[in-house]
């Protein structure tokens, strides 16, 4: 059986080829019914799975209970180590590297290491020249959208860290 015809959801590695217009496969098939259900809410964009906190809407029940902890502050997974604790235990295990000192994640090009699979992906684009975040207003570009975000603020004046450089403006001038 070839693979685009294998019915285990798992094999989706051919499966942006049912959305082009060479279709080698009629459909992607599903061994449960319900995995194309979830698998449709990405086309579809459906989120019938909604915070009562917040608002904010999941595709799936179980996003949504993993989401609920960040409002009730439930921290399941704890670190044996040092009893810090985590809502999501990728969370912990990306914590436990820093007891444990394991950096899996190596660049090929210089040799240097990561505790993240992202982190190194951000580093390849020193080695790449590649800024995929471009600022709209004066085409700066950058690594990591979190670096747009915070540039963008001088276009708009907004200061969203002004209390913050008042504190520490205060540890130079003696005021209190």
């Amino acid at each position: 059986m070839d693979k685009l015809n294998h019915p285990h959801p798992s094999n989706l590695n051919n499966h942006g080829s049912s959305h082009t217009e060479e279709k080698p496969s009629p459909s992607l098939e599903f061994i449960r019914k319900s995995n194309l259900v979830k698998h449709e809410a990405i086309h579809t964009g459906e989120r019938p799975h909604k915070c009562l906190d917040c608002g904010k809407s999941f595709i799936q029940r179980s996003h949504l209970v993993r989401h609920q902890a960040i409002h009730t502050g439930e921290r399941r997974h704890k670190c044996l180590d040092c009893g810090k604790s985590f809502i999501r235990r990728s969370h912990l295990v990306k914590h436990q590297a820093l007891h444990t000192g394991a950096r899996p994640h190596k660049c090929l090009d210089c040799g240097k290491s990561f505790i993240q699979r992202s982190d190194l992906v951000h580093h390849q684009a020193i080695h790449t020249g590649e800024r995929p975040h471009k600022c709209l207003d004066c085409g700066k570009s950058f690594i990591r959208k979190s670096n747009l975000v915070t540039h963008q603020a001088i276009h708009t004046g907004e200061r969203p860290y002004k209390s913050e450089l008042v504190k520490h403006q205060a540890i130079h001038t003696g005021e209190r």
